[in-house]
């Protein structure tokens, strides 16, 4: 009796130990199942915001040109171009100032942050002046290109930026490039001066401005240079110092609102007193405005879902489009020269965006940023 009622309460231990395993082994296969889903859920994440990046990115680097083209063509009142760059530092200044005081949370913390980093430090500020100054400039610079050029062949030749940021960054950075980004970058040269040689006919006719294409040629080359060298430089300062990317952009807009009103007032100043500051502005100055001072802002936030090769993949695609939305917006005409030469110019970004050295430190949030922007700097 004693074994039998032995042998019965080891069997119920069996029986329970079974029972625990049991439940132990759909759980982990309940906890394995729901982690598989949770993964797949966010591989479908990642991969619609890649494809959201690339519709963003597309349209930045498309639409600021054409909207800023066609501001600066169409009939009627002109507004002065250095009173939509002293706009654009301002809203910049603005955007920045809101996204810092949210990740302050209390009005004190927000303003002993900007005293202890902006009015206590004055020669950190002396430091992002030349940036400011160049980019300032620059940003004037791209509204006398975009009224002496098309759309289109503003926006095959401004990918020269590639090139001299490519260099600034050998010469300042010591970054090291592989030998297919060399060669993409000979190809982009040959592809922007090829875009340069086009039949007199080809060219558009919808314009109430008279143009000077050679001029329009010296202004982009000219911003290329200041947007390669000023980000560089930028990028330098980011990483040799802890503020962060919201401040220096307070400081960057600051001094650069600073600037553009000696600009304003230096190439317009009479002509603004005589007829207003917002002379000629109506809602397409404004979206130019809103592109120019938030693009960059958007550009940052997407940018981490995408590669090198989406990038330049981006900017190919808005290549494209600014050349189909210029045939029918500006009566623009396509000749083999340009043709060909955008076709470079888009096989070259290709190339330098895949084939970048795996020794090379990817360049952080903000290099890729001021790089890939189009064509105001970030925020």
């Amino acid at each position: 009796m004693i074994n039998k009622g032995t042998r019965l309460l080891e069997c119920g231990h069996e029986a329970h130990g079974s029972n625990n395993q049991a439940l132990n082994s759909v759980a982990d296969s309940s906890e394995k199942e729901a982690n598989t889903n949770d993964s797949s859920s966010q591989c479908v994440t990642d991969t619609m915001l890649k494809h959201l990046s690339l519709v963003l990115l597309t349209l930045q680097n498309a639409c600021l040109i054409l909207v800023m083209r066609y501001t600066r063509t169409r009939k009627g009142d002109m507004y002065y171009a250095t009173t939509a760059v002293v706009m654009s530092e301002a809203l910049k200044v603005l955007t920045s100032l809101a996204i810092l005081a949210y990740q302050e949370k209390t009005l004190s913390n927000f303003l002993c942050y900007l005293r202890d980093n902006i009015w206590r430090q004055p020669m950190d500020c002396l430091k992002v002046s030349v940036p400011s100054i160049v980019y300032t400039l620059q940003n004037n610079l791209l509204y006398i290109a975009l009224s002496n050029l098309d759309a289109a062949t503003f926006q095959v030749s401004y990918q020269l930026k590639i090139l001299t940021t490519a260099l600034f960054s050998v010469l300042m950075l010591n970054r090291k490039l592989s030998p297919q980004q060399w060669s993409a970058l000979v190809i982009l040269f040959v592809g922007v001066a090829l875009v340069q040689f086009r039949p007199q006919d080809s060219k558009s006719t919808k314009s109430n401005l008279n143009q000077n294409p050679m001029k329009g040629l010296f202004a982009v080359m000219l911003s290329c240079f200041m947007s390669g060298f000023a980000g560089v430089y930028f990028e330098k300062i980011l990483k040799g110092t802890k503020q962060s990317l919201w401040l220096r952009n307070v400081q960057l807009g600051s001094l650069g609102v600073i600037i553009g009103l000696i600009t304003m007032e230096i190439k317009d100043g009479p002509k603004i007193q005589e007829n207003g500051f917002f002379f000629g502005y109506d809602y397409a100055v404004w979206v130019v405005i809103l592109f120019q001072s938030l693009g960059g802002l958007l550009v940052a936030v997407v940018v981490k879902y995408a590669d090198n090769i989406l990038k330049g993949f981006a900017t190919s695609a808005a290549i494209v489009l600014s050349c189909i939305v210029s045939i029918y917006l500006f009566d623009f005409k396509l000749s083999l020269p340009f043709t060909t030469g955008a076709f470079l110019v888009i096989m070259s970004v290709c190339i330098y965006s895949k084939y970048v050295p795996t020794s090379t430190h990817p360049p952080n949030l903000v290099t890729i940023a001021v790089k890939e922007k189009s064509p105001s700097r970030v925020m």
